[in-house]
């Protein structure tokens, strides 16, 4: 494997620019018009960002926010902040208000960027909070690369000494949901990100030939460090899509040799009449992640392709933990073996190893585990085990093979087209709705997402007139389309336990619910 730090620096940033090929105007990435960045233009770019951000008084360990949509220049903003020794904090663009505010709150940061066309609402938000923490920074960045970011710098020289940091130092919070249905920032450290890298590199054989088709979203670990930073510790060429689009990836395949998505793309290209084994001509790998490939996508796939998708299993808190391997074995449902330098176990309620094809808890230990979650030490203390395993929160088994099988998870987490949505926190905006006595809120099977979200409503004596329609519609103002439940079901009761509380479990298998997509 490769070496991870360096006497002098333990900065990512570092690690990255010794795997930059001698012939620097060699492109690294091009975007969907064409237009090429070359590895001189990602070093002098995150250059100027990082003394930009520098000068302004911005210092090892302070927070950036950044709610931008997809560009070459987000991408160089997190490298750049990373460069820094700051903290990167990405954010959705799809987050409304409610959403971002927490965000906020949480992470206090010293610096925002965000779209043009949100300059208002950030501005607005950040002076009902201003009495809470200073007032940050703020600089705008459309999807060309344009806005004030680009106008206040513009006269900053191509010159930075990358910040010296340790492998310990955190160089991004991800926000991700957690028990209390508040989205928790895990810290993600130099080494969390070193370790993954290096090590996906070795098992995925990266070649300095190999092309990445990139369509994910950047706001999300597996499109900005697992996609992103894996191709360019490769020094391999990025082919740079705003988003996925099933017409465009099917256009650009056969330039490509790595092509990464969740689920929802595969069935997505399945559906497209010109996607053919002869587009996938000079593909090497299709790999699949953030969320379960259904088997009978699995299987379609090869029919059409002669290609196997190569599935992993991985979370915001750890990015890739296990995966099938480039050559060998991969069996529909199964994410392979963990990565070189994770340590896995799956076990039972007593914390005892179990062996294999019994159902467990599947605890982690490594490098690329992250350190915790931000402000939150008591549950920090929790999610960790006494000899140093993070408790997932998903259930699995070790197959004969010597495979895992993820088969469901402890917590109620719902993952549609590879996004986590925490169902307390789309039951907390329907129960604020009037007409709403209770919700409850599950994830059922659904053939293009993996899962969908469902809400079963119960409604308040004579507010018959709360039709499924009208919640939708007062959903879609307070929360992320993603988030927004797919159908919205009403009842009189719901099962509970002796104590009361809902049986979710038994909602997931009542027919209407958990057939509501079969034929979607």
């Amino acid at each position: 494997m490769a070496k991870l730090f360096f006497a002098v620096n333990d900065n990512l940033y570092s690690l990255l620019r010794e795997r930059f090929p001698r012939d620097l105007p060699q492109p690294f990435l091009e975007t969907e018009t064409g237009i090429p960045y070359s590895y001189r233009d990602l070093d002098q770019q995150t250059a100027v960002y990082a003394a930009f951000l520098t000068e302004k008084g911005l210092a090892k360990g302070d927070r950036l926010l950044a709610q931008v949509d997809k560009s070459p220049q987000a991408l160089m903003l997190c490298l750049a902040c990373i460069r820094a020794g700051l903290i990167f904090v990405p954010v959705n663009p799809a987050y409304r208000k409610t959403e971002l505010r927490h965000m906020l709150q949480d992470s206090t940061p010293s610096a925002v960027i965000c779209r043009p066309e949100a300059l208002a609402d950030i501005a607005t938000l950040l002076q009902e909070l201003e009495h809470e923490f200073p007032h940050p920074r703020v600089a705008t960045l459309d999807n060309r690369g344009n806005g004030t970011l680009a106008e206040l710098s513009d006269e900053t020289p191509p010159e930075f000494q990358t910040a010296p940091s340790t492998g310990s130092d955190v160089a991004a919070l991800m926000y991700t949901s957690g028990t209390t249905g508040r989205p928790k920032g895990a810290m993600i450290t130099h080494r969390n990100l070193a370790a993954n890298i290096t090590a996906l590199h070795d098992t995925w054989r990266w070649r300095p030939t190999d092309v990445l088709l990139h369509s994910l979203p950047i706001f999300h670990f597996h499109g900005l460090f697992i996609a992103c930073l894996t191709a360019l510790f490769g020094s391999t060429k990025i082919l740079f899509l705003p988003k996925f689009d099933a017409a465009a990836v099917t256009e650009r395949l056969p330039q490509a040799t790595v092509f990464m998505g969740v689920p929802t793309y595969y069935t997505r290209l399945l559906e497209h009449p010109q996607f053919s084994k002869e587009v996938c001509r000079t593909m090497r790998l299709f790999i699949s992640g953030s969320a379960p490939l259904l088997a009978q996508t699995f299987r379609e796939f090869e029919q059409r392709t002669g290609f196997r998708v190569l599935e992993r299993y991985g979370m915001t808190e750890a990015g890739v933990i296990t995966s099938n391997p480039v050559d060998g074995e991969r069996v529909a449902g199964m994410v392979g073996t963990p990565l070189p330098g994770v340590s896995l176990r799956v076990v039972g309620e007593n914390e005892d190893v179990l062996p294999p094809g019994k159902v467990g808890a599947v605890e982690i230990r490594g490098e690329n585990v992250l350190v915790g979650y931000w402000g939150r030490d008591e549950e920090n203390r929790a999610c960790f085990t006494s000899d140093g395993f993070f408790r997932t929160g998903d259930l699995g088994r070790w197959e004969p093979n010597g495979h895992l099988s993820i088969v469901g998870r402890q917590k109620d987490l719902v993952i549609t087209g590879g996004l986590n949505v925490y169902p307390k926190e789309v039951e907390m905006a329907i129960d604020q709705m009037d007409g709403v006595a209770e919700s409850a809120v599950i994830g059922v099977p659904h053939p293009d997402f993996g899962e969908a979200v469902v809400a079963v409503v119960i409604r308040k004596a004579g507010f018959q007139q709360l039709t499924e329609a009208s919640l939708l519609s007062q959903l879609k103002e307070v929360l992320a389309n993603y988030k927004v439940p797919k159908r919205v079901f009403f009842t009189d009761e719901f099962p509970r336990n002796a104590l009361g509380k809902v049986q979710k479990n038994l909602l997931r298998e009542q027919p209407d619910y958990a057939e509501a997509f079969r034929h979607a």
